[in-house]
């Protein structure tokens, strides 16, 4: 699994899209090294000085970049995401919503055969605190620590974040997974690089109704996978079963996927469970100091 750090090389795909075009402003005003975008029929053009190219293949070659964000709409997305696993880019973050179900499918399995780290689709991305920013979060409430963030819901991770920043703890690595009922990255492979990741002491883990994704995070903790502190808060408590709430991954089917399913098994799996996003900063605050 491959992450980013200050050295990471970012192609922008769908930089002369509006989104595309703020959101690397904010990143490089992060420190993100973005180095080139790429828009097919663009070649040639700049975006705040950043030059654009018509292929993923093009840009690697002129600046050796190594990790792909696409801000392509969905209709595109699955192809835009092709061409950065082919053209060897590694992340590659999908911040795209929308996508068919099927095309994600199809994007997952080819990461899987490749080797290729994708995060999302339908995500707010991830960060490396003080370092390195591909995504869409908030530049100012990121602050460097030892608290590494995983969360399937965008709003609630900047929220926890600011929650972690003002107890003075700050953040390593926080990654957003995507609200999708199908995504690249899941909790497990997660917890596995921070179990080895010096610089994470503790984890917040931010979950949220539908499918059991929280719940294998819990069996995996209890056997031991990952063994520093967790702190986690479940949004959709109110949720009504059968209702789709925000999330396309979203709903409860029968007694699965719902918030008290999860709650029980992180919190049997030793989880502190907050009541309130506060609640998980402080929580970590009393474990760390």
């Amino acid at each position: 699994m491959k992450l980013i750090n200050k050295e990471t090389k970012v192609v922008v795909q769908g930089i002369t899209g509006t989104q595309g075009r703020f959101h690397t402003a904010r990143m490089k005003e992060y420190g993100t090294k973005v180095v080139a975008g790429v828009t097919p029929g663009r070649g040639g053009q700049e975006v705040d000085s950043t030059p654009v190219y018509d292929t993923v293949a093009e840009a690697k070659e002129k600046h050796g970049c190594d990790a792909s964000i696409i801000f392509v709409p969905a209709g595109g997305a699955l192809d835009a995401a092709l061409e950065a696993m082919e053209a060897g880019m590694d992340p590659v973050v999908v911040i795209t919503e929308g996508i068919p179900v099927r095309d994600t499918i199809e994007l997952v399995a080819r990461a899987r055969q490749l080797g290729t780290t994708v995060v999302g689709p339908n995500t707010p991305g991830l960060i490396k605190a003080g370092e390195s920013k591909m995504g869409i979060m908030p530049n100012q409430v990121f602050k460097r620590g030892s608290v590494g963030i995983i969360s399937r819901s965008g709003t609630l991770f900047y929220e926890i974040a600011a929650h972690v920043t003002n107890q003075g703890l700050g953040e390593s690595t926080c990654v957003g997974l995507g609200g999708d009922p199908v995504v690249g990255l899941d909790y497990i492979e997660l917890l596995k690089w921070f179990q080895k990741d010096s610089e994470t002491k503790a984890v917040a883990l931010i979950g949220e109704i539908g499918g059991d994704a929280e719940e294998k995070a819990a069996d995996f903790i209890a056997v031991g996978g990952f063994t520093k502190p967790v702190a986690a808060y479940i949004a959709g408590r109110a949720a009504i079963p059968g209702k789709r709430m925000g999330h396309a991954g979203a709903i409860i089917q029968g007694s699965a996927g719902t918030a008290d399913s999860k709650m029980n098994a992180l919190r049997g799996a030793g989880a502190f469970i907050g009541e309130q996003p506060v609640d998980v900063a402080k929580a970590l605050k009393k474990v760390l100091g």
